[in-house]
């Protein structure tokens, strides 16, 4: 492929109204809001579409993109992004579109997961909706973000994970701690990564996680040591509200459990943490000492791999890095930033899922399905192919890039400029391996 150029996502800016009325709920985002009158067009023009039965869905401008989506016929959400034509790799229509339509999914469920799926349908006072919604304002702006650095989920809809070195300890640790609570929804989390977690808390839908997740590392960063948090499941329960229990472990290191109304926060706290955890502190300080890398030792990275980002298709779930590295010689470009590491390794996704691979998160879904619901971002030429593209590679003024497809995985690779072209296959397919052999992720 030709060498092309990553730029800087340009600043986006969330509407909600009610979809009935147009009543603004709340905007986020840019520091600089758009005039109410533009908010209104944004909604007239959704409206007057809607009353020639046209479904007003995206618009490309000068000046960058706009997203509408309503859902559940209660609450309209609009997406505006000031990135233009250059706000993403690759003339950034189709990546655009694909970040926005995204976003708003995960502003809608994050609504549900805290204040639940009824009080957004049956609004009967607006002013006091506007109130509520007030208490999603922080994850709501961590997902505007949409760069904690090592955590991709927001963008994969794959559940961000740590891989320990011992998994069966913590596990059995776990399993042990969650019965004892009266539940079989457990998850260890370390900096917002699944590190363990119990079986029902894996068939959770991966947006699930995603939340649960991000809000977990939202309290954990609160400091408080632990908490009880009204959640709903956007998929499981979006109707009827369970106790999100959380307990810090060590620093960046929590434990959760769903559960009813038994025991109490204080109850488990006294009575379980420390029966079930202690006796595996050493075992806890080994997990955050590969927090970094999130892959055990006994994985072995090549050095000319800065960052990378594995996705397991089958049980949506991934994993992510960003290699340390060291000054290049002088006659060699140097080396991206960590930083800047994350933010092409999120770019390269979007380019390659928008065009190349599949992203089949609802198999059942027909093709006039997913038109309605705004799953048309694949690029044309490859939907007129009975095959999807195996493997895709790309050269930037940073660094290159290579991506590799199984029936089960998605590897995302970034490499050095001076790894050549052409052994860029025989990087990635070594580096799955050597994940897939070592950890059976």
């Amino acid at each position: 492929m030709a060498r092309s150029t990553y730029k800087k996502d340009g600043s986006v800016q969330l509407l909600c109204l009610t979809a009935n009325s147009g009543v603004p709920l709340f905007t986020r985002g840019a520091s600089k809001q758009l005039p109410f009158s533009v908010i209104g067009s944004l909604n007239g023009v959704h409206m007057f579409g809607g009353g020639q039965a046209v479904v007003l869905s995206s618009c490309e401008t000068d000046r960058g993109c706009v997203v509408w989506r309503v859902f559940q016929d209660s609450v309209m959400l609009i997406a505006v992004s000031g990135g233009g034509q250059n706000g993403t790799l690759g003339a950034g229509r189709r990546e655009q579109e694909h970040h926005l339509r995204r976003l708003l999914e995960n502003v809608w469920n994050c609504m549900v997961l805290v204040l639940g799926q009824d009080e957004l349908t049956n609004v009967r006072n607006v002013e006091r909706l506007k109130k509520d919604l007030r208490s999603c304002y922080r994850l709501i702006d961590r997902l505007l973000e949409g760069r904690p650095e090592g955590t991709l989920g927001n963008l994969t809809h794959c559940a961000d994970c740590l891989l320990p070195p011992e998994p069966a300890l913590l596990r059995e640790a776990l399993v042990g701690f969650t019965e004892a609570a009266g539940s079989e929804f457990g998850c260890l989390m370390i900096h917002g990564r699944i590190t363990a977690a119990t079986d029902k808390w894996w068939r959770l839908a991966a947006q699930e996680m995603v939340l649960l997740s991000a809000l977990t590392h939202l309290l954990s960063t609160s400091g408080s040591t632990s908490c009880d948090y009204p959640v709903f499941l956007p998929q499981g329960s979006p109707t009827v509200a369970h106790r999100l229990l959380r307990f810090q472990l060590l620093l960046g290191l929590d434990v959760c459990v769903l559960c009813g109304p038994s025991p109490s926060l204080q109850q488990a706290e006294r009575e379980l943490v420390g029966r079930f955890w202690s006796p595996l502190v050493e075992v806890l300080r080994g997990c955050l000492a590969v927090s970094e890398r999130c892959l055990p030792g006994s994985v072995s990275l090549r050095p000319d791999v800065l960052a990378l980002l594995l996705i397991n298709q089958e049980s949506r779930r991934s994993v992510s890095c960003v290699q340390p590295h060291t000054n290049p010689p002088s006659n060699d470009s140097p080396a991206p930033s960590k930083a800047r590491c994350w933010e092409l390794i999120r770019l390269f996704y979007i380019f390659a899922s928008t065009r190349y691979f599949s992203q089949d998160e609802s198999p059942a879904l027909t093709p006039e399905e997913r038109a309605k619901r705004g799953d048309t971002l694949q690029e044309d030429y490859t939907q007129g192919f009975p095959h999807q593209p195996l493997q895709c590679y790309l050269v930037t003024e940073d660094c290159k890039c290579f991506g590799l497809q199984t029936p089960q995985h998605q590897l995302y690779l970034l490499t050095p400029l001076s790894v050549p072209t052409f052994a860029l296959r025989s990087v990635a397919t070594q580096t799955l391996s050597s994940i897939i052999t070592s950890t059976g992720f």
